[in-house]
């Protein structure tokens, strides 16, 4: 059975604050999790993307985050949620404009 939310997609990013020593083991929780992708890592910052098909799965990797040792804060910075389909869907070109917004 279908539960509401399961043709959604979540699309969520956070900065963590972190230990430059927790690097490492922040980056293994990372790779651990396949919702979840390194986007810039930093000494004391990161950010990270979260794609799931679940808000709550969201809220459960910053908890995750939130467990590493030498992680000070997972700050959620972005979340959009939207119907899969929508997202895979095709989108039409549009007429190309010049500066002025007159089609040529």
């Amino acid at each position: 059975m279908s539960q509401p939310g399961d043709d959604e997609l979540h699309i969520a990013s956070f900065v963590i604050q972190h230990r430059t020593d927790a690097a490492e083991a922040l980056a293994a929780a990372i790779a651990a999790a396949p919702e979840l992708e390194l986007a810039i890592p930093g000494q004391t910052r990161s950010v990270v993307l979260c794609e799931s098909a679940d808000r709550y799965a969201v809220m459960d990797r910053i908890e995750q985050l939130r467990a590493v040792p030498g992680v000070l804060n997972v700050l959620l910075v972005y979340h959009h949620a939207e119907p899969r389909d929508a997202l895979e869907a095709e989108v039409e070109a549009r007429p190309e404009t010049n500066l002025a917004g007159v089609h040529p």
